[in-house]
């Protein structure tokens, strides 16, 4: 692993080495995505409930500079909700670099430019 800090949490569910390799791997992705990505907590549980068949959450928390980015995702399978924030985390980080290339502001300076006293 490389310098980047991924935080696996678990809540109601046995944290396996199967499950935090998997998290890990595809995780690692999404540093490829910023360089100013200072870590990533991600939060797995498991919610028995009879009414609701969508009984695996995951969250992910991506710590960087400016506000974070938080997601939440549940499905009926754990694997399915890892793939699900992966997807919906790297969605959020090149919609929050398109809106920086949008506004940014041009500034056009006339062809001479006068001096000031």
């Amino acid at each position: 692993m490389s310098d980047n800090e991924i935080i696996i949490s678990g809540q109601n569910l046995e944290l396996t080495d199967a499950l935090k390799e998997n998290v890990v791997n595809k995780m690692q992705k999404l540093f490829v995505h910023d360089d100013r990505i200072i870590r990533l907590r991600v939060e797995l549980a498991y919610q028995p409930n009879k009414h609701h068949h969508n009984e695996f959450t995951a969250k992910g928390r991506l710590e960087i500079q400016g506000p974070d980015m938080v997601v939440s995702v549940a499905s009926d399978d754990m694997y399915k909700s890892i793939d699900e924030l992966l997807v919906k985390l790297a969605r959020k980080i090149r919609r929050r670099h398109r809106l920086e290339r949008i506004k940014r502001k041009v500034v056009e300076a006339p062809a001479k430019l006068s001096k000031s006293a």
